[in-house]
């Protein structure tokens, strides 16, 4: 089946959402979220796209962008090239690492250009993880910083000071926007614990083909389906189905 083409937007402004191949892990430690970031900013600098707001969760990215010239794509190709490359080298990995291409909404006009930025920031207090004050991989402490990268310009005209923003991330009433059918990411870091004593499923990819067997055997015995063990470990569900043969 042929691909849909993207939707364009006359604003200019996008909402970008990409996520891990099969829900998996994009980031194991601090160092990822940063190397994520400063590929980021490079990348933003040299497509000329400004990125207006960002959250990074475990296994998805939000990006609010503002793109007049249309080159939202080429920034998200070298970054997801680049992050790869980067990821797979360093833990030993194959294969893609994001879920086929990235989703993309376009904003139309301000009313939900701050819908949509209020979702990206609130997007830790919503998987149960700690308020967007507090997060370290949103841009909420980018919001009024100079000499950032985030280009939130447009959105102090229209919320005001940082006490402002607090307010306004506080009321949640307006209208929703795209986001990914997914259960709350507490959800899986608590089973997983509960079952192998780790909250990342994809440290099963690094372990010796034994051991790694013998978890998904655990996660198979405990009722889990084969199509759930694959989202949250990122492996193959042939690999899941032969892991008791061996």
């Amino acid at each position: 089946m042929p691909r849909q083409p993207r939707q364009s937007s006359a604003s200019g402004y996008l909402h970008l959402i990409v996520r891990g191949i099969g829900r998996q892990a994009l980031f194991e430690e601090r160092a990822d979220y940063q190397f994520f970031l400063s590929t980021l900013r490079r990348y933003a600098r040299e497509t000329g796209v400004a990125v207006c707001a960002y959250c990074l969760m475990e296994n998805h990215v939000h990006l609010l962008v503002r793109d007049p010239e249309g080159l939202a794509p080429q920034l998200m190709k070298k970054l997801g090239v680049s992050y790869s490359a980067y990821f797979n080298k360093k833990y030993d990995r194959c294969g893609h690492l994001f879920q086929d291409r990235y989703r993309s909404e376009a904003v139309e006009d301000d009313a939900y250009l701050l819908t949509v930025f209020r979702y990206i920031l609130n997007n830790p207090a919503k998987a149960g993880i700690c308020p967007a004050s507090a997060y370290a991989w949103n841009s909420y402490a980018q919001y009024d910083r100079p000499g950032s990268f985030v280009d939130t310009a447009l959105l102090r005209e229209l919320i005001g000071d940082r006490a402002q923003l607090d307010a306004f991330l506080a009321d949640e009433s307006g209208a929703v926007c795209m986001e990914f059918d997914r259960q709350d990411e507490t959800w899986q870091r608590d089973l997983l614990r509960s079952i192998l004593g780790t909250e990342n499923g994809t440290v099963l990819q690094r372990m010796d083909r034994a051991a790694r067997n013998e978890a998904l055997c655990r996660l198979k015995a405990a009722g889990l389906t084969v199509r759930r063990i694959e989202r949250l470990t990122g492996i193959g569900r042939n690999i899941i189905q032969r892991a008791n043969e061996s």
